[in-house]
């Protein structure tokens, strides 16, 4: 860029523009130059500046400006053919221009700015791990350093996208808003995961470069691609607003497009393609754009490969961006048609030339029969398939009778399940009919596709595998953050029992009230409705009920329409006897069920809502869980979900598309939680394996291990106890600069510490923190757990991990500008009131003595411990067992039980006076006690050992 063409004051290079505006559309600057006169270059910046505030540069750049009436073009896009050369001659004279070290304001600096006829679009920060830096101090330069309020970065009114980029990855950010700027990752993926591969002699991040910035792809994405996006949302008050969000595409989606497109420039009409997109992967703009880009698509002839594009879909969300979008790009009306109420309409839409048609999946059959025969007159048509959804289905219902029990609606909803053809067979079914159509190419977009699909719509590969067009998988989403892994909390009802009662009667662990109530049932009977009700309206209210700042939801997964029905009555009743009125449930199953002489349909169970209204009211506050049958399992979109309560054999897709409803992000939503009655671990990985290529499901959990964890954590001296409580008292204090100042203090001061280990430390202790805080979350998601000091690390450690820098790794919290907040709201509401019960966590540790005895087996229960259990226990452990052993015989009300009890019932006592003295002992000797609190077995073996001798010595 020459000296002196940069405007500071309005961010756009001068000389660039002008020399565009006068070498493309000469006559039309004379015309101008002799109404402004010598004022000629400040009038159209002046006009030029206001029409980018209010329309922005996406739009300016598409659509041109007006001025004194005249048609000024800022930029001209590449005609789809060629057989307009004075067209082409326009775009090849767009000026692409670069600013290096561009001194934009005051002192200020910014790496590189890329300019299209003097209007800026691209802005860069660019670092190198070599010279120490990463794409991490890039991000925050542009959080810290840039402000959205300095013209060049006015939200969209000037540079469109930021990008952050190191020699490894590429992070983008549409908007920049300080601390709540949100970067997303703009990298290819590698191995199924984040990140970019590993390519011979380029740097990872070449592709930027080469494939995404050069002329005619900036061009092409400024055309096609970007645009803003308006949703109508409700305000604090309920008053529907509108909000703007400026759209750039993500790579992956930039990547389907594209390729489909060259694939069908080569192919022509009448293909398949498969599109595997995770749920995360923004579908509904890469169907938008995708649709938009066909509907103009020429051959290497110059000739439409497509008269018409079909959307199927289902999903209102898909119509209205289509709408919005189309708009955008053509600024014209009537390009998209739906709602067509016969095949008749549609025929003649079709007719009309029409160019893009959205319809309904429950029409597909005689869309399908129509564009068939179209074929005769020489039509081609693309049917983009949205993921068949089937989330309030319920057809093919059979009437219950009023005998029928629990078991035999479960039976009767499986097998009605087992027969019932959904949306997406029925498609299958349909093209297998029309096999023969070779006027018309498929583009099915699924997250979970089928078997079937897959053969169907998958291209064949080696071996005689299928293969889908293009993926882009489910722990890819996860890794870049878009979606949260919903089975890093997954629990069977056994494994949660075990980790509560542990909790509970582990003296390490605070008795709480709740988690005595959620204990209660060792094993629960498959009907035990009322049983599995008061489980998880406990474990909601005590875990759940605080998650994303007191605004989490639950949804209850029931074997049939009976279950939902009685789940209902159970959850209400157990509610009121409670006096639990901050709690409502809602209820979704389809027809009507017949119980016993009372009729019960879904409105009439939630206060006479209608089942269309049900999303719209569950989505408010008061509205906790959803009690669903056979509905809302799939395609149901609420971000809000967070704990999942499964109580029905869950396989194969339907398992993956049913608990991934809980996999929507949310600003405080940093975990989830499935609690599941039915299903086994390893069923469910098996289910998820197809669609997420990493090992998902952890062992067992034993809550002791934070414990230990914290330990071994305050081992490394990194963390330093002051610098904990410290941040706690500012965390916990009034909001202000000041207690931020504090807090960022006190872990700098850990994070110096830890820049001072070796790398293999560093990941160590990264690891260690990682876990904690993971085994932390789990705890807290099972019961109310209290401790102070373990609290105030888990919070401290949080925050650590944000600054900590390990050099590597690809994943992007959109969650991290918000984590303050929602640990705030957290501890605000329920975390921070048991926060206050500080002395109630204190155990008196007591000094035991030692009898002496005429014989010595100690030595001998040691043996048979260790020969039981594999354990290397040795004569040092013969101390403590004689330790509670004489602890034992001292007790006074155990002596009174012996005397008045058989040896097998005075076993009850022993068991609960055993415990007492082991936790008096435990500081002594933590690996042994430690075993005896973490193996039921090896705790009842060596109370089975001890049980004659104290008995005898007691009885007597």
């Amino acid at each position: 860029m020459p000296a002196g063409a940069y405007d500071k004051h309005l961010a756009i290079d001068r000389a660039s523009l002008f020399s565009f505006l006068w070498a493309t559309q000469e006559e039309t600057m004379e015309k101008l130059k002799g109404i402004y006169k010598t004022n000629l270059e400040n009038k159209i910046l002046e006009n030029l500046d206001k029409e980018l505030r209010n329309r922005g540069t996406v739009d300016v750049l598409k659509h041109g400006i007006k001025d004194y009436g005249h048609m000024l073009d800022i930029a001209y896009f590449k005609p789809p053919s060629s057989l307009n050369p004075k067209q082409m001659a326009l775009y090849e004279a767009n000026i692409i221009s670069v600013a290096e070290e561009l001194n934009y304001e005051a002192a200020k600096r910014i790496d590189l700015v890329i300019f299209v006829n003097g209007l800026p679009i691209v802005a860069m920060e660019l670092k190198n791990a070599f010279t120490g830096q990463t794409v991490k101090d890039a991000q925050r330069q542009f959080a810290k350093d840039r402000s959205g309020k300095e013209t060049l970065f006015r939200g969209g009114s000037r540079v469109i996208v930021n990008l952050a980029i190191d020699t490894d990855e590429v992070m983008m950010a549409t908007r920049l808003n300080g601390d709540g700027t949100v970067f997303l990752p703009f990298n290819k993926g590698t191995t199924g995961g984040a990140g970019n591969p590993v390519v011979y002699e380029k740097l990872r991040t070449h592709y930027l470069w080469e494939e995404i910035l050069t002329k005619d792809s900036l061009m092409d994405i400024l055309r096609n691609f970007a645009h803003i996006e308006r949703k109508q949302e409700k305000d604090e008050n309920g008053k529907s607003v509108t909000k703007e969000k400026l759209i750039w595409p993500r790579y992956h989606q930039l990547q389907v497009v594209r390729r489909l497109l060259e694939t069908v420039k080569e192919d022509g009409p009448g293909n398949k393609y498969l599109i595997q997109h995770s749920a995360g992967s923004g579908k509904t703009n890469s169907i938008t754009w995708l649709a938009h880009r066909l509907s103009s698509l020429h051959n290497d002839l110059d000739k439409v490969v497509f008269d018409a594009i079909i959307v199927i879909t289902d999903r209102k969300v898909l119509n209205q961006q289509l709408h919005q979008a189309i708009y955008a790009f053509e600024h014209k009306t009537g390009l998209v048609s739906e709602d067509f109420g016969s095949s008749a309409e549609f025929a003649e839409a079709i007719q009309k030339g029409t160019k893009i048609m959205i319809s309904t999946i429950q029409k597909f059959p005689n869309v399908l029969k129509i564009l068939k025969e179209e074929a005769v007159r020489g039509k081609n048509y693309a049917v983009i398939i949205d993921e068949a959804h089937s989330s309030t289905s319920g057809d093919n219902i059979i009437a219950l009778k009023e005998t029928l029990s629990l078991d035999e609606a479960a039976q009767m909803a499986q097998a009605e399940e087992e027969k019932f053809v959904d949306t997406e067979d029925k498609i299958l079914a349909e093209l297998e009919y029309h096999s023969d159509v070779k006027n018309i190419s498929f583009f099915a977009f699924t997250a979970t596709p089928k078997p079937t699909t897959l053969r169907m719509f998958g291209r064949a590969g080696e071996g005689g595998k299928y293969y889908p067009f293009d993926l882009y998988s489910m722990r890819q989403a996860i890794e870049e953050g878009y979606i949260l892994d919903v089975l890093q909390n997954f629990m069977t009802y056994e494994m949660y029992y075990k980790v509560a009662k542990t909790i509970e009667e582990d003296p390490l662990f605070d008795k709480a009230r709740a988690t005595k109530r959620l204990v209660r049932y060792v094993s629960l009977h498959p009907s035990a409705i009322g049983q599995k009700s008061e489980v998880i309206i406990e474990h909601f209210r005590s875990a759940t009920a605080r998650k994303i700042g007191g605004k989490a939801k639950a949804m209850l997964i029931t074997p049939s329409r009976l279950h939902a029905v009685r789940y209902k009555l159970a959850f209400d009743k157990y509610l009121k006897e409670k006096g639990y009125d901050d709690m409502m449930t809602m209820v979704a199953f389809s027809g009507e069920v017949n119980d016993e002489g009372n009729k019960y349909t879904e409105p009439t169970m939630n206060g006479g809502i209608s089942e269309s209204s049900l999303p719209a009211t569950f989505a408010q506050d008061e509205y906790k869980v959803l009690i669903v049958a056979n509905k809302y399992q799939t395609g149901y979109d609420q971000p809000l979900l967070h704990t999942m309560y499964v109580d029905k054999k869950l396989t194969g897709v339907k398992a993956v598309q049913t608990l991934s409803r809980l996999n929507r992000t949310h600003p405080g939503k940093v975990d989830t939680f499935i609690l599941d009655f039915v299903n086994k671990p390893e069923d469910i990985k098996i289910a998820f394996e197809p669609f997420y290529e990493a090992t998902v499901l952890g062992e067992d959990i034993n809550p002791n291990d934070v414990y230990t964890l914290s330990q071994k954590i305050m081992a490394t001296q990194i963390v330093d106890e002051k610098d904990v409580s410290e941040f706690a008292d500012a965390f916990y204090g009034d909001a202000s600069p000041k207690a931020t100042a504090i807090m960022n203090a006190a872990v700098d001061r850990a994070i110096d510490r830890f820049k001072k280990k070796n790398r293999d430390e560093q990941i160590e202790i990264s690891n260690l923190i990682k876990k904690y805080a993971s085994i932390y979350l789990l705890i807290t998601q099972v019961t109310p757990f209290r401790d102070v000091d373990l609290h105030k690390l888990h919070i401290y450690l949080r925050l650590m991990l944000k600054k900590i820098d390990l050099g590597a790794g690809t994943n992007v919290d959109l969650n991290g500008k918000v984590i303050l907040e929602y640990l705030r709201l957290e501890a605000g509401d329920q975390s921070w009131i048991m926060l206050e019960a500080c002395e109630e966590l204190k155990i008196d540790i007591k000094t035991g003595t030692t009898k002496s005895e005429e014989k010595d087996p100690l030595s001998e229960i040691i043996r048979k411990l260790n020969e039981r259990h594999g354990t290397k226990f040795s004569d040092n452990e013969k101390l403590a067992i004689a330790q509670i052993q004489s602890g034992l015989i001292s007790d006074k009300e155990l002596k009174v039980r012996a005397q008045h009890n058989s040896m097998s019932d005075f076993l009850i006592a022993l068991r609960n006076s055993f415990m007492s003295k082991a936790v008096t002992e435990y500081d002594k000797n933590q690996e042994f006690y430690g075993k005896i609190f973490q193996d039921e077995n090896f705790r009842e073996s060596l109370i089975e050992y001890l049980l004659p001798f104290t008995y005898s010595s007691l009885s007597g």
